[in-house]
C-alpha cells in the first residue's frame, strides 16, 4: 500500500461499489463524546460481535491503517482499512482495501441538540464474485443492515452508560 502500486489499489478501492448499506442510531450524548468513542478503534471490539480491531499503523486518525478480524468458529474475515478523513466531530472516512472487503465507508455524527447525536454508518462495498455477487446482494443486504444496526445500538448504549470511550 505504500508504493505506487499500493496507491493505485487504494484509489481503486475508494470508488463506491454496488453493495450499499446504511445504519443509523440516535445517541443520548454530545457529538464530541460520540465522535471520540467512534475513534476508539480498539473499543469497537466491545460493540461489534465476534470482532477484534487494532490500529496497525498510525494513531487511529487520518492516514492510519486499521485491521478488524471477525471470527465465528473457523470462519475468519479480515478487514483492512485506511483512515482517509477525520473531520472532528463530524465525520470519519475509511477505505476498505482487503482481498474480500473493498470500498469506501463513512461514520457521520450530527448533533441534534446539546445532548443527542445521530450516527450514520454508510458503506459502499465492491461485491465479489462478479454477476453472481450482484445477484446475491439483495439476499445478503438485510443481514448486513441488521448487523450494522445492532452494532450501532450496542455502541449507543455503551456511550450513554459512560463505558465508551
Amino acid at each position: 500500500m505504500t508504493g505506487p502500486e499500493g496507491a493505485d489499489d487504494l484509489r481503486e478501492a475508494a470508488q463506491p461499489g454496488a453493495g450499499e448499506v446504511t445504519a443509523t442510531v440516535i445517541v443520548d450524548a454530545p457529538a464530541e463524546r460520540v465522535f471520540a468513542a467512534l475513534l476508539a478503534w480498539e473499543r469497537q471490539s466491545d460493540w461489534i460481535p465476534f470482532t477484534r480491531v487494532r490500529v496497525v499503523e498510525g494513531d487511529g486518525r487520518e492516514g492510519s491503517r486499521i485491521e478488524a478480524v471477525t471470527a465465528l468458529g473457523r470462519a475468519t474475515l479480515r478487514d483492512e482499512m485506511r483512515v482517509v478523513r477525520v473531520d472532528e466531530p463530524y465525520e470519519i472516512g475509511v477505505v476498505h482495501y482487503g482481498q474480500l472487503l473493498r470500498g469506501p465507508g463513512v461514520l457521520r455524527c450530527t448533533q441534534l441538540d446539546r445532548a443527542r447525536t445521530q450516527v450514520v454508518w454508510h458503506e459502499w462495498f465492491h461485491l465479489p464474485g462478479g454477476r453472481a455477487g450482484r445477484l446475491a446482494w439483495p439476499v445478503l443486504w438485510p443481514g448486513s443492515k441488521l448487523g450494522l444496526t445492532q452494532a450501532l445500538k450496542r455502541f449507543a448504549r455503551l456511550v450513554e452508560q459512560g463505558r465508551l470511550p
